[in-house]
């Protein structure tokens, strides 16, 4: 008959992969059925009872509580292997290593006054406050433990970014700072990629590949996974991108990502356009428009990211530099787009690259069904209508031929105070109007006039579409519209990105506001690593194979984890 034998204990505390070590030693005892070793949560004590092993004592433990349980037939093996627990616990896998460790930050930072990095692995409901004493010693988090809320995560990184520290994590299983990898990752050659993720993983994988294709990395900075979630706001990868512009020794960017929030990845997108270097975007889920739109490289998966970076690096573009916006021209309340086009493909290829910029584009010819303009004549948020469609041409000429209506509509939305750009057309060629800049250049010129007349600046850009061997010259098009104040390009993309980059920017300013944060100090991050461990002794471990100088904390929860008295203790502190 098999025997139960438990022991609680209580104020104690041993970190995760300890636990798990006794519990595997324990089971492997000669005459040992099974064993279990948790710490007394609800959730450990339901594993409990799916192996059999939940009893009485375990049932009436706290949280708070080591709980050690042994099954066995014989009840004397059984009590002789509780008997060992002791034992087992302080006995130590590096036997020339000092048995004495800090019990607290401050006594580690005496011992390792240089180190600017804390890895945390305790058991989430202390990791928060861990983490805050980590960033009030100025230093920058490695969060690997989970099960911390969303509340503290907001909370930590909010006074992260107003100190210019990174908080990696939490549930950040990987970093590689200096050629040193933090948590699972693996030994990575130094070279002239930062990579940025927000999946453990994958940016083992990236960094993993990046070192097989012959190249290595500047920095590898971990996120958490819900750092690009609409609630985080990607404070961190925010932070880390910056870095990394900021780095002379980075040449290229990688960012990757499991499916982000949409808003908070084009406000990262957003960043990575002003960079200055070419960025690789690996966000996984997201469908992206095209492989290539200025200094951003869209990859098709994590091999496909380390290939286009490790490529860039041994040929660079050339450099790109991205058309100034302008923002600060227009005034509180610009932020629409009216699009009046002549030609139906172009404005097809218009709202299918505005995706990448606003979430929805209003057309009375839509891609997508449910951005169906109600009223053609009437537009509405951002709109694009084809003025060629056959509700615009009963009984008069294409807007090819006829400059008129397209004339009197670009004047109407020049009235309207939320409209910050409008977007046209003039496409030349056989058959087409023989001068229609002629007309539509002095229509620019007033609609800009009667947006500057009620204080507001108007933004009108033109795609040109034909050669200079048309009729109409490409050229002698392109001359007037300029000097009547219109942004031109021969490219629809060019304009459709350009105008996106202003949509983005104008209806994105809360979202920058709240992005806003103290930069990281580069020296610091540049300088050798030197690290304080607290909680898994594998990471502890890591470090010291890699010739990383390091502690461990001998951790401990405050008050053996009583959360009143720790709070207690907390407010006492403040008034110290």
């Amino acid at each position: 008959m098999t025997v139960i034998k438990t022991q609680v204990r209580s104020g104690v505390y041993y970190d995760s992969a300890r636990l798990m070590q006794l519990q595997r030693t324990l089971a492997n005892l000669p005459g040992v059925e099974d064993a279990g070793v948790i710490m007394g949560t609800e959730t450990n004590k339901e594993l409990l009872e799916r192996v059999n092993l939940l009893s009485p004592e375990a049932i009436n433990s706290r949280e708070n509580d080591l709980v050690i349980v042994v099954s066995s037939d014989d009840a004397k093996v059984a009590e002789e292997a509780i008997a060992k627990v002791d034992e087992l616990l302080t006995a130590r896998t590096d036997t020339s290593e000092t048995s004495v460790r800090p019990r607290t930050l401050e006594a580690a930072n005496e011992i390792l006054p240089e180190s600017s990095w804390v890895l945390i692995s305790v058991a989430g409901r202390y990791a928060a406050r861990v983490a805050r004493q980590t960033m009030a010693a100025g230093k920058h988090v490695f969060l690997f433990s989970d099960n911390v809320s969303v509340e503290d995560e907001i909370s930590l990184k909010a006074e992260a970014a107003e100190k210019g520290l990174l908080v990696m994590g939490p549930d950040c299983g990987t970093a590689i700072i200096n050629g040193i990898g933090l948590g699972f990752a693996n030994k990575v050659r130094k070279g002239p990629i930062g990579l940025i993720a927000a999946a453990g993983t994958g940016l083992q994988q990236v960094s993993s590949r990046i070192h097989q294709l012959g190249s290595g990395l500047t920095f590898g900075i971990g996120t958490g996974g819900r750092d690009l979630s609409e609630k985080i706001g990607g404070v961190t990868f925010l932070m880390g991108l910056d870095v990394l512009i900021r780095d002379p020794e980075t040449k290229v960017i990688v960012l990757v990502s499991k499916p982000p929030s949409p808003r908070v990845a084009e406000e990262v997108l957003r960043q990575a356009r002003k960079a200055g270097k070419p960025v690789v975007v690996n966000f996984i889920g997201r469908t992206p428009i095209s492989r290539h739109s200025g200094n951003l490289y869209f990859a098709s998966g994590l091999d496909d990211a380390a290939a286009i970076a490790v490529d860039l690096v041994k040929n660079p573009p050339a450099s790109y530099v991205a058309p100034e916006l302008g923002l600060n021209r227009f005034t509180k309340g610009q932020r629409y787009l009216r699009g009046l086009f002549s030609g139906g493909t172009l404005a097809y290829e218009a709202q299918y690259l505005l995706t990448e910029y606003v979430s929805k584009v209003y057309a009375n010819a839509p891609i997508n069904k449910d951005n169906k303009l109600m009223d053609a004549l009437n537009s509405v948020e951002h709109t694009i209508v084809d003025l060629g469609e056959d509700e615009f041409t009963v009984g008069r000429l294409h807007p090819m031929m006829d400059n008129e209506l397209r004339i009197r509509r670009l004047l109407d939305e020049a009235k309207d105070p939320e409209v910050a750009v409008i977007m046209m057309d003039v496409v030349i060629g056989f058959g087409s109007h023989e001068d229609p800049a002629s007309e539509i250049a002095p229509a620019i010129a007033k609609a800009k006039a009667i947006a500057q007349k009620e204080g507001r600046f108007l933004e009108v850009a033109v795609v040109v579409t034909g050669t200079e061997e048309d009729p109409q010259k490409l050229s002698a098009q392109i001359e007037p519209l300029k000097k009547a104040g219109a942004w031109v390009n021969t490219s629809n993309e060019e304009v459709v990105r350009y105008v996106g980059a202003i949509l983005q920017g104008l209806n994105s300013e809360k979202v920058a506001e709240k992005a806003k944060a103290t930069p990281v100090d580069l020296a610091v991050l540049k300088k050798p690593l030197e690290a304080i461990n607290i909680g898994l002794e594998s990471f502890y471990e890591n470090l010291k194979v890699q010739g990383t100088p390091t502690v461990q904390l001998d951790w401990r929860p405050t008050a053996g984890g009583n959360e009143k008295l720790i709070n207690i203790l907390d407010r006492l502190k403040k008034y110290e």
